[in-house]
């Protein structure tokens, strides 16, 4: 965990959880409490698009990787899957550029007065995220309902299923590593009423 926060700046509050476990439906619901919620994945998005940060270095390190001026993720995957070094060289591209967003994001919020964010970020453990921020919520449910969601994607494979587990940390390993765990395989009321707790418990710590 990062160090307790000072006046001039909101409680980090890093929300992670692995693919299926219904991470994005709890960001919301911290959104909803009127939280600012700063979404890695889509500033990975922004990275990728046309006239993004990342396409031009991608373009360099994975030639053939960028189509029509944007990173194409099927093509990136391809190229990734060739270089037994690729996921590293990627990281070393993309994981700067997004922590200028996500330092630009909390920025932003300190300017409103917000006195919490939550920044949502899949591989928070696995990028070393949970040593820059205060406090860490894992997002889980059970394996059989985790597969279920996962494999009911556009898209997705069993192979692929298993490829992206195999590069989180698993479930339980977060948990132990958690302030806070939200359970959504207990349905949204539930998972609601979660976040709720947790939110109202940090509110009486600041």
């Amino acid at each position: 965990m990062a160090e307790a926060p000072n006046q001039n700046r909101p409680l980090l509050i890093g929300l992670t959880g692995s693919i299926g476990m219904g991470k994005s439906e709890t960001a919301r619901m911290f959104g909803a409490l009127g939280i600012p919620v700063y979404d890695a994945d889509a500033a990975v998005h922004s990275l990728y698009a046309p006239c993004g940060a990342a396409v031009e270095p991608i373009s360099k390190a994975f030639p053939g990787a960028v189509k029509d001026g944007q990173v194409d993720r099927t093509a990136l995957m391809a190229a990734l899957q060739k270089d037994p070094n690729g996921f590293a060289k990627l990281e070393a591209i993309v994981h700067p550029l997004a922590a200028q967003k996500q330092r630009a994001f909390v920025a932003e919020a300190v300017a409103s007065g917000a006195k919490m964010v939550v920044l949502d970020i899949p591989l928070l453990f696995e990028t070393g995220g949970d040593t820059r921020v205060d406090i860490v919520v894992v997002v889980s449910a059970p394996p059989e309902i985790q597969r279920q969601r996962a494999l009911s994607r556009p898209g997705m494979t069993e192979e692929k299923f298993e490829s992206i587990l195999a590069r989180q940390m698993p479930d339980d390993e977060k948990q132990l590593l958690a302030d806070y765990v939200v359970d959504t395989g207990q349905g949204l009321a539930q998972a609601k009423a979660q976040v709720l707790s947790i939110v109202e418990a940090l509110q009486q710590k600041s």
